[in-house]
């Protein structure tokens, strides 16, 4: 009996639900081309079903015609970027995850103290580019112990530490006790930045890797949070994690002498996805799927104030 286990929580997490239907709505009242800066969400699939429904996605704002609307992504902007579509007489709509702008508000806060930021984070994500955007003046970025031994600082005695939202929660409790070995003054942030899904889908993967001869991570490369599952899936115990976009590129071979698989998707995944991988596990050998619950996610997010303003006014 060769056997599927499938990971929950797993895929959408509230934030990323929240900026796809924002995107889904402005196009619905907007009428086609939205303009989206970066890319909504982390997953090919996501990015391409929007674009064949009028979405257009840029790099940066200078790119947007003048008057146009622009929604900005779930991973959060810097202040300048808010600033350059006023000046182009932007209509804009931010989807950025409420746990991102968690974060933003104590980096915003902490500079105002006078405090220096130590941001452990992956360097050009756009999550982390939002961030230290808030403070590029007084914040640090690492991204872990090496970056942290090379580390100096104006004030050993005012240094707070932040996250990137999507990290692997183990690796990072890893970097924060190496920062306070170098500096044992620095200050914790009021509360966890690691958002609660990328810590469930952890969770999830942790309890199933164990009993799996191979885990197939369903998420895009660019993906952080993707990208830390498999990590994780690999560092519980399972032989080997792989991370993919889409069933067709399961190789044979990976799978051909397992008795067991799990399956786990990042948080920008559709579930769609996942039933693909799923149906070509059981269309090649494998005869039972079993569900592992670990938490039972009820978060949802209200949608930014600029739809639901703008859905108000056409009822």
């Amino acid at each position: 009996m060769r056997k599927v286990l499938l990971a929950s929580p797993r895929g959408y997490c509230a934030g990323v639900d929240r900026a796809v239907e924002t995107v889904e709505l402005a196009l619905k009242h907007y009428g086609a081309p939205i303009y989206v800066r970066k890319e909504i969400v982390h997953n090919r699939h996501v990015v391409d079903t929007l674009t064949e429904a009028g979405a257009i996605f840029v790099n940066e704002v200078d790119e947007v015609p003048e008057g146009s609307v622009l929604v900005f992504s779930a991973h959060g902007i810097a202040p300048s970027v808010l600033e350059a579509a006023k000046e182009r007489k932007l209509r804009t709509i931010d989807a950025t995850c409420p746990l991102v702008k968690k974060v933003h508000g104590e980096a915003r806060r902490f500079a105002k103290h006078g405090k220096e930021i130590i941001l452990i984070g992956h360097r050009g994500h756009e999550e982390v580019e939002g961030t230290a955007g808030e403070a590029p003046e007084q914040t640090y970025v690492v991204e872990g112990r090496e970056d942290v031994e090379k580390l100096q600082v104006k004030d050993p005695s005012q240094l707070v530490w932040l996250s990137q939202t999507t990290l692997s929660v183990d690796e990072t409790q890893d970097t924060v006790a190496f920062l306070k070995e170098k500096f044992p003054e620095i200050e914790d942030p009021p509360s966890d930045d690691i958002c609660y899904a990328t810590q469930n889908r952890q969770g999830a993967v942790k309890e199933i890797a164990q009993r799996c001869d191979v885990v197939l991570v369903v998420g895009s490369r660019n993906s952080s949070n993707s990208v830390r599952l498999r990590e994780v899936a690999e560092q519980a115990g399972v032989k080997k994690a792989y991370l993919i976009d889409f069933s067709h590129e399961i190789d044979p071979e990976w799978i051909a002498d397992a008795e067991t698989v799990g399956v786990t998707s990042g948080a920008s995944v559709p579930e769609i996805l996942v039933r693909d991988v799923v149906d070509y596990l059981l269309d090649n050998g494998f005869d039972t799927v079993e569900e592992v619950t670990t938490v039972d996610e009820k978060m949802s997010f209200q949608l930014p104030p600029e739809i639901r303003k703008a859905m108000k006014t056409a009822q």
